[in-house]
C-alpha cells in the first residue's frame, strides 16, 4: 500500500499538508468556499492522510472476510455445546422418511387422507403409550367444512369440505385452561414429496411431543399440536381448526412452522402482531436463535407472493404467535427434489431444540394465561450470529433513533460553524457532495437496468441462476465501476486542486447524512426496520470521533485503515447476513415469479442496492487515493467480458447436478375445454396440452427438445373468464404467456357433474342461481358479470363476494374422501335496467391424484423433456356456462 507521493528529488515521501482547521484553510479551494483569511498562526501541521490504489482491494477483501464469516456462522446450524439432550434428531429424521415415504399427499387422495393420517396416529399411540404419568394425552381427528376469503394473489374465496386435520392436546393430568398451539402440515403439492414443505417440521413436532410427555414435571398450560392436512390448499385446514374446533377457544399463542426452501436454518420472519412477550420469549428460550424484524416487515409489505397459517390464526382467530420457515436452497422448493436426503440432520436438530425450548418456555409462563399488560408495543429484534437474540421495544427504538440523527445533525452544525470562521462554506460543499453521490447512485442503476434490459431483450435472461457469480461479475461490478467513474470525474474536473484530506472527511460525512436522511423517515413511518439505518450511523459516527486525533495530527494510513474497518465491522457484519438472506430468498424465487417480471432488472435493482450499502462508507477513500484508473479499467472490463460471454450463450440457467439441481419448473395440463351459450347448448369444444413456464423465459429453453412446442401453439386469451383455461391459482396476470398443444381429449373415468338447480328472483329485487357441483378433489370456480349485473352477494365466505385482480371472481374448492356434493348459491342484481344474460360461470376440474392424473399424450410429452426441468402434470377440464 502506498502512503505518499513523490517528492522533488523523486524519492518516496509523505507529502506535508496543511489539514483544515480552523485557523487554516484546505489549499486550492474553491471560489465558493470565500476567501480564505490571514494564517492567524493556528495551522495544524501534519502528514496527509493519502493512500496507494491498492487500498480499493484491500476494502474489497475486507468486505468477502465479512461475507466469510457470515458463511461460516450460517453453516455452523448447532451452535457447539448447545446441543439439547432432549430432542433426538434420529427419531425425528425417522419420522420425516416415514412420511415422505407416502409420495405426494395432495388434499383428497389416499395417500394425504388415510396413509398419513394412519402414519401419525401409530406414531402417537407409541408416544401416549410412553408418557409420563403426570401428563395427558388427547388425540381428535377432525374433518371440518367450511368458507372463507381472503386477499392473498389479488383475492380469492375458498371452500373445503370433509378435509383431515390431527389435533393432539398435551395438558397436566388435572386439565389446563389456556394452551399454545403449535402447527405444521402433513399434505404436500402435487408431484412432490414435500419433505421440507411441511413433512420435516411434522416430523419435529412428533419428537417434541414425545420429549415434553417424558418429562416428571407437568406443565402449566396446554400445548395443542396440529397436524394440519390441508395448508397447500391454501390455509384451508388452519381455518378449519381455528374457527371450528372447540380446543381453539382456549390457545392464547402459536407457533406456526413453514419452509420456503429446503433445510438450513429457520428463520422467525413473523411475530404478533404486536404482543412483544412472544419476541422475548423466542429470545429468551431459543438455543440457536435466527430472527430478524427486516425480514418481517418485508414479508408483511407483501413482495413476496406467500402466505402462510400464521395469517389465518392471526386474522380469524384473532391470537398472536410466531411465524419460522427454512428459507435455503429455494431452487427445489416445491419440486420432485424436496427429498428428505436432502435435509441435514443438525437442520432438524435446530428447529427441534428451537421450538422445544420456546414450547416448554410458554407452556410454563403465566404470560401465556395473561398477557393482557404485556399485550401492545412491537419489538424491535435481531439475532446476533446465532449466538442470542437482541431486541427492545420499537418504542425505544423511535427514541434511539431520533438521538442518533440529532448528534448526527450536531456534530455536522458544530463542523460547519467551524468552517464558516475561516470562510469555508461547508454546508454548500456537503450539499455538492451529497449531489454527486446520488449522481453516483442513479448513474450506476440507470446503467446496470440498461444491461439488464440488454441481456433480457437477447434472450439471455437468468443466466446467474445455476452461476450466482456471473451476476455479481456482470451487475456488480458495473455498478462499482460507475460509481467510482462519477466520483473519479467529481475528484479531478469539479474538486481540482482541492485538499485531498478536505474531500475525504467531507465525502465521509456525507455517507453520514445519506444514511441518517432514511433512518428518519424510516422511523417517523413507524417501522422497525429503522433500527438497521441506525446501525449505519452509530458505529462509523463513533469510530471517526474516536480516530480523529489519529485522521488530523499523525496520518499513519494504515493504522486508521484498521482502526476505521474494525469500527465498521458490526454494521458491515449484520448487514452482510441481510444481503444474504436477500439473494437466499430472492434469487430462487425469480425462477418461480412468472412470465411478466423481468428477472434480471429485478436482480440488477437488487445488486445495485447493495453496491450501494455495502460501498456508502468507502467512497471517501476514492478521493484519498491517488489513482484509481487501473481498478476502474479493472471492473469495467470485467462486466464487459461478462456481458459478452452470456450472449453468447456460455450459463445455461439451469441444472440437473445430483448434488444441488436447480430446475425449470413447468406445468402441464391435459385439458377439455367445453363451452355453452345461454341455452345450454355446446357452441365450442377442444382439448390439447396447457403449458405453463414459470419463468420469463417461457419455454424458448424446451423449444429445441421438443421443437413442437413453440410460439405457433401460443395460447390465445379468450373473451372468457380467466382467458378460458383451467387457472389453479388466481396467478394469471403473472403468467399471460402460455401454450395450447392441439391434443385428443384425456380419457376420463368419471367427469365433474354441474347442475343449475334453481333459478329465483329474490325480494329484494336479485335473481338467485342455486348450484350443486359434484367433482374430483380440487376445483376452481370463475365468475364474470356481465355487462349491467352484478354479483351482489353468495353463499361463500362472508357473503361478500371478493374481486380477483382482473374483476372476475376467483373460488378454490377441495374435498376430502367422501364428501357431499357442492351446493352453493349466488346472486345477481341488475345495474341501470340491465337485461340479457347475466353471468358467465366456469368450472375446472384437477385431477391430482388416481388414475385421472394422467393420460398416455400427457406421459409422452412429460417424458420429453430435458432432465434439467420439472414438468409437473396432471389431467383437467374446463366447463363454461352463460345464465
Amino acid at each position: 500500500m502506498e502512503t505518499g507521493g513523490k517528492a522533488g528529488g523523486g524519492g518516496s515521501a509523505v507529502r506535508r499538508a496543511r489539514h483544515v482547521t480552523p485557523g487554516s484553510a484546505p489549499p486550492g479551494g474553491h471560489s465558493h468556499r470565500g476567501k480564505h483569511p490571514p494564517d492567524n498562526g493556528r495551522k495544524t501541521p501534519s502528514r496527509a492522510l493519502t493512500f496507494g490504489a491498492a487500498v480499493l482491494p484491500v476494502l474489497a477483501l475486507y468486505v468477502l472476510a465479512v461475507r466469510g464469516l457470515v458463511q461460516l456462522s450460517l453453516r455452523q446450524l448447532v451452535t457447539p455445546g448447545t446441543r439439547s439432550m432432549d430432542f433426538n434428531d434420529s427419531t425425528a429424521r425417522g419420522y420425516l422418511e416415514g412420511l415422505t415415504a407416502i409420495n405426494s399427499r395432495t388434499v383428497g387422495s389416499p395417500a394425504n387422507e388415510i396413509l398419513a393420517v394412519n402414519y401419525i396416529l401409530e406414531k402417537l399411540k407409541f408416544v401416549q403409550e410412553k408418557r409420563n404419568a403426570v401428563h395427558n394425552i388427547v388425540v381428535d381427528i377432525q374433518r371440518p367444512t367450511g368458507s372463507f376469503s381472503i386477499d392473498f394473489l389479488g383475492g380469492f374465496s375458498s371452500y373445503y369440505d370433509n378435509i383431515t386435520n390431527i389435533a393432539v392436546k398435551l395438558e397436566p393430568d388435572h386439565g389446563a385452561e389456556h394452551a399454545v398451539l403449535a402447527n405444521c402440515h402433513f399434505d404436500s403439492v402435487a408431484n412432490t414429496p414435500g419433505a421440507s414443505d411441511d413433512a420435516v417440521s411434522c416430523a419435529v413436532l412428533l419428537e417434541i411431543l414425545s420429549a415434553l410427555s417424558s418429562l416428571s414435571k407437568p406443565l402449566n398450560h396446554a400445548i395443542i399440536f396440529l397436524f394440519n392436512g390441508a395448508e397447500e390448499n391454501i390455509l384451508q385446514g388452519s381455518h378449519g381448526f381455528i374457527t371450528q374446533h372447540p380446543w381453539a377457544k382456549m390457545v392464547r399463542a402459536f407457533i406456526n412452522l413453514e419452509a420456503a426452501g429446503v433445510g438450513g436454518k429457520e428463520l422467525v420472519f413473523q411475530t404478533g402482531p404486536e404482543n412483544p412477550w412472544l419476541v422475548q420469549a423466542y429470545a429468551s428460550a431459543a438455543v440457536h436463535p435466527f430472527a430478524s424484524v427486516v425480514a418481517q416487515e418485508v414479508f408483511q409489505s407483501g413482495i413476496i407472493p406467500s402466505d402462510t397459517d400464521f395469517r389465518i390464526y392471526r386474522d380469524f382467530g384473532n391470537i398472536p404467535g410466531i411465524d419460522l420457515a427454512f428459507i435455503e436452497n429455494g431452487y427445489i422448493y416445491h419440486t420432485k427434489y424436496d427429498t428428505a436426503d436432502r435435509i441435514h440432520t443438525d437442520s432438524i436438530q435446530r428447529a427441534g431444540d428451537n421450538i422445544l425450548g420456546v414450547l416448554r418456555y410458554l407452556a410454563t409462563s403465566h404470560l401465556l394465561g395473561d398477557s393482557s399488560e404485556f399485550r401492545h408495543g412491537n419489538m424491535i429484534f435481531f439475532d446476533v450470529c446465532g449466538l442470542f437474540v437482541l431486541c427492545y421495544p420499537a418504542r425505544i427504538g423511535t427514541m434511539i433513533n431520533y438521538i442518533v440523527a440529532a448528534i448526527t445533525f450536531f456534530y455536522l452544525s458544530k463542523k460547519i460553524r467551524k468552517y464558516k470562521l475561516i470562510g469555508v462554506h461547508y454546508s454548500w460543499d456537503l450539499m455538492c457532495g451529497l449531489f454527486i453521490t446520488i449522481v453516483s447512485w442513479i448513474s450506476a442503476l440507470v446503467s446496470v437496468l440498461i444491461i439488464a434490459v440488454l441481456i433480457s431483450l437477447a434472450g439471455k435472461a437468468l443466466s446467474w441462476y445455476t452461476h450466482f457469480y456471473v451476476s455479481v461479475c456482470l451487475y456488480g461490478s458495473a455498478a462499482l465501476a460507475k460509481i467510482i467513474l462519477v466520483n473519479y470525474l467529481a475528484k479531478n474536473l469539479y474538486y481540482t486542486g482541492t485538499n485531498v484530506q478536505y474531500l475525504g472527511d467531507l465525502f465521509f460525512d456525507v455517507s453520514l447524512i445519506t444514511w441518517c436522511i432514511p433512518l428518519l423517515l424510516v422511523t417517523h413511518i413507524g417501522l422497525c426496520s429503522s433500527y438497521f439505518f441506525a446501525v449505519w450511523v452509530i458505529f462509523p459516527l463513533l469510530t471517526k470521533l474516536i480516530i480523529q486525533q489519529e485522521f488530523i495530527h499523525r496520518g499513519s494510513s494504515a493504522k486508521f485503515l484498521g482502526f476505521y474497518l474494525l469500527g465498521l465491522f458490526a454494521p458491515y457484519l449484520h448487514t452482510m447476513y441481510h444481503v444474504w438472506a436477500v439473494f437466499e430468498m430472492f434469487t430462487p424465487l425469480l425462477g418461480r415469479s412468472g412470465t411478466e417480471i423481468p428477472p434480471d432488472v429485478v436482480l440488477a435493482f437488487f445488486i445495485v442496492a447493495c453496491t450501494v450499502i455495502l460501498t456508502s462508507y468507502f467512497i471517501h477513500f476514492l478521493y484519498l487515493v491517488k489513482n484509481i484508473k487501473g481498478i476502474l479499467l479493472s471492473l469495467a472490463i470485467v462486466s464487459v467480458v461478462t456481458f459478452i460471454l452470456v450472449c453468447s450463450g456460455l450459463f445455461f440457467p439451469y441444472s440437473s447436478s445430483i448434488d444441488s439441481p436447480k430446475p425449470k419448473r413447468i406445468f402441464l395440463q391435459h385439458t377439455a375445454r367445453t363451452f355453452h351459450d345461454l341455452n345450454g347448448k355446446v357452441v365450442k369444444q377442444d382439448s390439447g396440452i396447457w403449458i405453463n413456464g414459470f419463468d420469463y423465459t417461457g419455454i424458448s429453453h424446451i423449444t429445441p427438445h421438443i421443437p413442437e412446442l413453440n410460439d405457433s401453439v401460443r395460447a390465445p386469451c379468450d373473451d372468457s373468464p380467466f382467458c378460458g383455461f383451467p387457472w389453479y391459482f388466481p396467478v394469471h396476470s403473472l403468467i399471460r404467456k402460455n401454450w395450447y398443444f392441439p391434443a385428443p381429449p384425456p380419457p376420463l373415468s368419471e367427469y365433474a357433474e354441474i347442475k343449475l338447480l334453481s333459478k329465483k328472483i329474490m325480494p329484494w329485487d336479485t335473481t338467485r342461481l342455486s348450484f350443486q357441483v359434484k367433482g374430483p378433489s380440487h376445483m376452481t370456480m370463475y365468475v364474470r358479470p356481465h355487462d349491467g349485473f352484478q354479483l351482489s352477494s353468495w353463499s361463500l365466505g362472508d357473503g361478500m363476494p371478493v374481486f380477483s385482480s382482473d374483476g372476475d371472481y376467483f373460488v378454490y374448492y377441495s374435498h376430502g374422501l367422501q364428501s357431499p356434493p357442492w351446493k352453493f348459491w349466488i346472486e345477481m342484481k341488475g345495474i341501470d335496467e340491465g337485461f340479457g344474460p347475466m353471468v358467465t360461470v366456469a368450472f375446472a376440474s384437477h385431477y391430482f391424484h388416481g388414475e385421472n392424473q394422467h393420460s398416455p399424450h400427457l406421459d409422452s410429452l412429460e417424458q420429453k423433456f430435458p432432465d434439467w426441468s420439472f414438468p409437473s402434470s396432471w389431467v383437467c377440464t374446463y366447463d363454461l356456462f352463460v345464465y
